[in-house]
């Protein structure tokens, strides 16, 4: 079975003590920084903005993973990439016009990834999936932390990956949502090759220990 890749999620860090937490990311054996970004309208909550992720790219050594989880996401993709974003990710669901938004996050040369909620189906990304670096399969309803995990979520990888293999796509599936110990192993098993994971990591006595227990899963 192969080892996922693991983006531990900052908004469930402590952001009283966010460098703190940031470096204990970098200390970790984590892949990248999971930073999702809410606008109150798209999901029912508020996240961080602009300042404050600059503030995580001044101290982390791993690669910005950001998931836009807003209205009309085209109009930030310049200022992610100015910020040093890695991969972009944008929701299918807020999207009117999906390719051309992929076109752009890679004009800004990042990786184009696609999130899907849990009631769109993946085969809504057939058309685009040769286009698309990261499909994010939401495991809970975007918006809050520490949610119960979404079943489904697991038959849903299983049809994503079948689709990228018919395709030749190169996408990675990343699971956002109700990840850790006791479903990761499942998960993969399915054919996620990144997790995000929040209160797991975060809401545990060590976060190396975390990541790690997740990495040898």
């Amino acid at each position: 079975m192969p080892t996922p890749l693991i983006a531990p999620s900052l908004l469930s860090a402590d952001f009283a003590n966010l460098q703190r937490d940031v470096e204990a990311v970098n200390n970790s054996q984590a892949d990248w920084f999971h930073i999702d970004i809410m606008d109150g309208l798209f999901v029912p909550n508020l996240s961080y903005g602009v300042p404050v992720v600059k503030a995580i790219a001044k101290y982390a050594q791993k690669p910005l993973d950001v998931h836009l989880m807003i209205v009309d996401p085209d109009r930030y993709i310049q200022t992610f990439a100015e910020l040093g974003s890695a991969n972009l990710t944008v929701h299918l669901e807020a999207c009117k016009h999906l390719h051309r938004s992929l076109q752009a996050i890679k004009l800004f040369g990042m990786k184009a990834g696609v999130a899907l909620n849990p009631h769109s189906s993946v085969h809504l990304l057939q058309d685009c999936i040769a286009d698309i670096d990261l499909v994010c399969l939401m495991g809970v309803n975007p918006g809050f932390g520490g949610q119960s995990f979404i079943q489904n979520t697991l038959n849903k990888t299983r049809q994503l990956k079948e689709m990228i293999l018919r395709s030749n796509s190169s996408a990675l599936i990343e699971i956002d949502g109700g990840v850790g110990t006791t479903n990761a192993k499942e998960l993969v098993e399915a054919g996620a090759d990144v997790l995000v994971a929040g209160s797991a990591v975060f809401n545990s006595p060590s976060i190396p220990d975390s990541v790690l227990a997740l990495k040898n899963i």
